[in-house]
């Protein structure tokens, strides 16, 4: 599908409810543009959702913690 926008002053281009509607763009989407030649290809920038067990991150801060306070713990004792 093809649509001819308009560049207005400032370069903004404003795209019609049926593109935003095709691309999935919504109010408040952050998009990308990459330039190439005479072409701009425009994305909607969707980040990508990971289900994760708040347990296993639970689990690895608490590691994490560990190792740093026995770390600290040599250093202040060593000294």
């Amino acid at each position: 599908m093809r649509f001819v926008l308009k560049v207005r002053r400032k370069g903004v281009l404003i795209l019609p409810k049926r593109v935003r509607e095709i691309a999935g763009i919504n109010e408040g989407d952050e998009v990308i543009v990459e330039a190439e030649r005479n072409m701009l290809i425009i994305r909607v920038l969707k980040p990508k959702v990971v289900d994760v067990d708040p347990s296993v991150v639970e689990n690895l801060l608490r590691e994490e913690y560990e190792l740093e306070r026995r770390k600290y713990g040599r250093l202040l004792h060593s000294g």
